[in-house]
């Protein structure tokens, strides 16, 4: 198959977005398909962009047996909610013309949001007459709306059209649980085009390691109890209820809370913790050295505002399950995070914004070791059995070629009419 992946997102940049389209590309070159990406400069949590990037308008190289051809758009990562909004209306549009000047795929394939790419792989799609396949990540603008950080109604009705009319001209949706499929039916998708297939993790990569590793003595941790935050520190995430329930440990010297990554809420979050003895905070790691970050945890941190009413399941808890680490998760208890965590039992599930509970939680960890490393144990079981990388990246395989077969078989009987 000659698959073409539109991603907003890529490597050099850092963290569960840019390397779930590079996870996925690179399996299925692994497994003898002709891969090609299109995507922008690194610039997402990169702090400076790497050299061979600079001074050109367009750059080809190949990554992992996948050809990347990428287009120097607009730069995003910004605080100004309004600004990085309306870029992101505009560079897949931008992807999608770079996209048309390649080679006939036999598949066209991306992530959302922004919306703007589910449009724009449309449009490819339906120029080279190619199945389109639409993996929707967060259920936006619903997310931006619960977090009320979208207001305006007519934009909200605006992004809705876009994103019933993705859900229904789609050949293909995929989901990463039961209730995002859910809510896509709702929107208006296609019961027999919306497939759920979990976020998938690097089994091999991520692995149950040492805790005191050599993250730990580089910046000093000791053998204190590491209750771990790592990914993005963003509004969704109600980073508060860690500090919350940072202070009421505060008297635990035993007991730190390590908060690793970056995001548009870290200032203010550490300006709330500034004072705490108990908690610190490090910047977003490479991928070389996020096994050992998770490694070094006792308990690894999921956090979700009270107001986030989509059934979002964040990446982060599959590379924890796969580290062979217990998740304590902060988050709505009406979502899919609970039922997962429940079905694993790889973990403790609190009240979203509830610091006392979250705290007793951290504590009751703490003070029992064998159930710690069991539900460590359950995670790790559940990754490999149904989140490995192999698993996933086969399912989307069948799916792709289910659809070329139907696409061909369509173009067979309007021929023989």
């Amino acid at each position: 198959m000659k698959i073409l992946c539109m991603a907003y997102y890529f490597p050099p940049e850092i963290g569960s977005g840019p390397h779930l389209p590079f996870e996925l590309c690179e399996s299925l070159a692994g497994r003898g398909h002709d891969v090609t990406v299109v995507t922008g400069f690194p610039r997402y949590h990169v702090e400076v962009m790497p050299p061979k990037y600079r001074r050109h308008l367009f750059f080809e190289e190949e990554m992992g047996g996948v050809k990347v051809y990428r287009v120097n758009v607009p730069n995003t990562c910004t605080k100004q909610r309004y600004l990085r909004g309306a870029t992101q209306q505009v560079i897949p549009w931008l992807y999608a013309s770079r996209a048309m000047c390649l080679d006939r795929p036999d598949v066209v394939f991306t992530i959302t949001p922004p919306l703007g790419m589910g449009q724009a792989a449309r449009l490819v799609a339906r120029r080279f007459g190619a199945p389109c396949v639409v993996n929707v990540q967060d259920l936006f603008p619903q997310n931006a709306v619960d977090l009320g950080m979208l207001r305006n109604r007519a934009l909200i009705r605006c992004f809705e059209r876009i994103e019933r009319k993705i859900y229904r001209k789609s050949d293909a949706i995929t989901v990463m649980s039961d209730g995002n499929r859910d809510f896509v039916l709702a929107k208006g998708g296609d019961s027999d085009r919306v497939q759920t297939i979990p976020n998938w993790v690097d089994t091999d990569l991520i692995q149950p390691g040492a805790r005191m590793n050599e993250f730990r003595k580089a910046h000093g941790l000791g053998d204190e109890f590491i209750v771990l935050f790592a990914g993005t520190m963003g509004w969704s995430q109600g980073l508060d209820v860690v500090v919350d329930a940072a202070q009421l440990l505060a008297d635990r010297s035993d007991i730190r809370f390590l908060l690793v990554g970056d995001g548009v809420e870290k200032e203010r979050i550490w300006e709330r913790a500034r004072n705490l003895p108990n908690i610190r905070f490090l910047p977003i790691q490479s991928k070389a050295v996020y096994p050992d970050v998770l490694a070094a945890g006792d308990a690894a941190l999921v956090t979700l505002r009270p107001e986030v009413g989509t059934p979002t399941v964040p990446s982060k808890i599959s590379t924890i399950m796969s580290a062979g680490r217990p998740i304590v998760a902060s988050i709505p208890l009406s979502g899919d995070v609970p039922k997962l965590i429940g079905k694993a039992d790889c973990g403790l599930v609190v009240p979203p914004a509830d610091a006392r509970a979250l705290a007793d939680a951290v504590f009751t960890l703490k003070n029992d070791p064998a159930k710690t490393r069991q539900l460590g144990i359950n995670g790790r079981r559940y990754a490999e059995e149904n989140l490995s990388r192999t698993e996933c990246s086969r399912k989307y395989e069948e799916l792709f070629r289910r659809l070329i077969e139907q696409r061909d078989n369509q173009g067979v009987k309007s021929a023989s009419r």
